[in-house]
Order: C-alpha cells, then sequence, then structure tokens
C-alpha cells in the first residue's frame, strides 16, 4: 500500500512570512495541528505544529513570523511511498505527520492515524507510535 491510498489530500498551507497569529487561527478554523509552509516561490519550506506554536512562538514571546517558529527541516514522502518505509520514517524521525510533495508541491499529509486505520498497516502504526514515544 502508498501514501497516495492513506493521505489526507485537502491540505491547508502557509507562508514563511505570515504570523504564528495567522498559522494558529488556520489551524484553530479547520480544526487540525500542522501546515505545510510555503517559500516565496510557493515551494514547500518546513512544517509548522501546534506544538511549534506553543512551545517556541507563545511561550517565548508573541509577534513572531512563522519562518522563526517552524521546523525547517523538511522530512517528507512522496505519494509512491510504500506505508510501511512512512511509517519507519515517522519512527526514526521521532514525527507523526509527514507532507506528501510531489514536483516540489504539498499535495497532502499523511499521519500516523491515517496509517491506523487501514488494516494493512495497523500493526506497523502501533510500532511506530511506541517508536515516537520513547524520549
Amino acid at each position: 500500500m502508498n501514501i497516495r491510498e492513506v493521505m489526507t489530500d485537502e491540505i491547508y498551507t502557509c507562508k514563511i512570512t505570515d504570523s504564528v497569529e495567522t498559522a494558529a487561527e488556520l489551524m484553530r478554523t479547520h480544526n487540525i495541528g500542522v501546515l505545510p509552509v510555503l517559500d516565496e516561490n510557493g515551494s514547500p519550506a518546513g512544517m509548522i505544529t501546534d506544538r511549534d506554536i506553543v512551545i517556541r512562538g507563545v511561550a517565548e514571546h508573541k509577534g513572531q513570523t512563522v519562518d522563526q517558529v517552524m521546523t525547517h527541516e523538511l522530512i517528507h514522502v512522496t505519494p509512491d511511498t510504500p506505508t510501511a518505509e512512512a511509517a519507519d520514517l515517522m519512527a526514526s524521525t521521532q514525527v507523526r505527520r509527514l507532507p506528501v510533495i510531489d514536483n516540489n508541491q504539498v499535495i497532502g499529509i499523511v499521519s500516523l492515524g491515517d496509517l491506523s486505520i487501514h488494516p494493512q498497516s495497523d500493526d506497523k502504526a502501533g510500532d511506530t507510535l511506541s517508536d515516537i514515544s520513547q524520549p
């Protein structure tokens, strides 16, 4: 099974120049916990999570841009990545959500939850959660 079969393709993004408050509002409005961040050319530049906003944004001080609090190292998968490989990547990097990139465009998000609801990858998702939860 490939990521294309389990990913969420209704995605919302923000720009590196957006305020942290703008990103937080997008997350609240759409009830999501992560946004792919696009650079000035519309290419993927990183990810910002609700945790990034709380830990690096609000806790430090307000008035920051997304670029100042986002995760710049973009760990991602493609639509053709096998789900087991994505689960291994999540475990090894201790992330629960990965952007799906195709032709330098974000086309979806795959989460640990997406993997867990499919019988073919359910066991792997459980193992991955255990690995992610390790300090």
